[in-house]
């Protein structure tokens, strides 16, 4: 695709019934394992690196099985305060504590005939990884400060991007509730593993963000193309998005350049010299400072843009040292003169 002629991107031949993207031996696999893992009702665990797809996998998992009628309530378990965790999962009757003026339905309650998708599972704190084990094996909940079991009909998907053998033998997780979550496994490959992806999910989130770009942008020029299947993506699906947009907001020519992505030749070389904890630490801060950019400093509605609670935004602005009026991190002069904008986990 020459750079004058890469025009518009073309139209997207690899989406699927599952509304994701691509057409790879890898994804096609994944497709595979969604069709095969729907049919049945029984629990999985969908493992995979940050930002690859978890959650849509989940979604895609509900979608096509007989429970699709049924509700999909998504939980971060890294995302909930620990004091009220329970609650949030389990419910609680009036009176149970100190502001409890009425009946709450838990999360696990309110999937009833439906499915349950329990994200970021290995931060789930282990006093409640107890009273979960017992909801999966009775499929029964005690609502706090209730005194009858409730039955739930509900299947649980349950999703980490952190390695829970190794945590089970670390006792950072219960070794039987692993194997409790563990019944059917699906692994969301990195994007790093599906090259031949990166283009048509480059331009899908072009025409999806269409409404943001600059008038002048057409497209991506054949180099920026080529630098987007060279580079590694240790924030991956994720981390693409939030390149692709910036990229379509600050290009102020027809097309987008790998300076505009931020994958310039030098920096792109830089990249490979970072470990993996360092590039998603830097991605992670990048994106906190969009997101904080896009909404003007209005915290919940940054926090809600990137899918974690309002707590956990303010504990990595300190971690970042980012100042939470510009979104700009110490050191920083102009958070919109930089070329580079990752999002790692989700």
């Amino acid at each position: 695709m020459p750079d004058e002629g890469a025009g518009a991107p073309p139209s997207l031949k690899a989406e699927n019934e599952y509304c994701m993207v691509g057409d790879s031996v890898t994804i096609r696999r994944l497709y595979r394992d969604i069709g095969k893992i729907a049919s049945v009702d029984a629990p999985v665990l969908i493992t995979g690196e940050s930002g690859t797809g978890k959650e849509l996998t989940a979604r895609a998992i509900h979608e096509h099985s007989p429970r699709r009628s049924g509700p999909f309530n998504a939980v971060n378990c890294g995302a909930l305060p620990s004091g009220i965790i329970q609650s949030e999962l389990f419910g609680h009757e009036k009176g149970a504590f100190t502001g409890a003026t009425q009946r709450k339905i838990g999360i696990i309650e309110s999937s009833s005939s439906g499915t349950l998708f329990l994200d970021e599972i290995g931060d789930l704190p282990l006093d409640l990884q107890v009273n979960l084990l017992r909801f999966l094996e009775n499929h029964r909940v005690l609502r706090v400060g209730g005194l009858k079991e409730i039955p739930v009909d509900v299947r649980v998907l349950a999703a980490t991007h952190v390695d829970l053998e190794k945590a089970t033998r670390e006792d950072g997780f219960r070794e039987d509730l692993f194997h409790r979550l563990n019944v059917l496994q699906i692994n969301t490959p990195p994007l790093r593993e599906r090259p031949e992806d990166i283009e048509p999910l480059a331009n899908f989130f072009f025409r999806k963000f269409t409404d943001e770009k600059a008038a002048c942008v057409r497209g991506f020029s054949r180099e920026s193309l080529i630098r987007m299947r060279q580079y590694a993506w240790p924030g991956n699906i994720r981390e693409l998005i939030n390149r692709v947009r910036r990229a379509m907001v600050m290009c102020d020519k027809r097309l987008i350049t790998p300076v505009d992505l931020g994958l310039e030749r030098r920096q792109h070389a830089t990249r490979h010299r970072m470990t993996l904890e360092q590039a998603r630490d830097m991605a992670e801060c990048d994106a906190i400072k969009a997101a904080l950019a896009r909404n003007k400093g209005k915290m919940i509605h940054a926090a809600r843009e990137l899918g974690i609670s309002r707590v956990t935004l303010y504990r990595l602005i300190d971690k970042h040292g980012i100042d939470r009026c510009s979104g700009s991190a110490e050191g920083d002069v102009d958070l919109h003169s930089s070329n580079i904008i990752r999002l790692p986990s989700g």
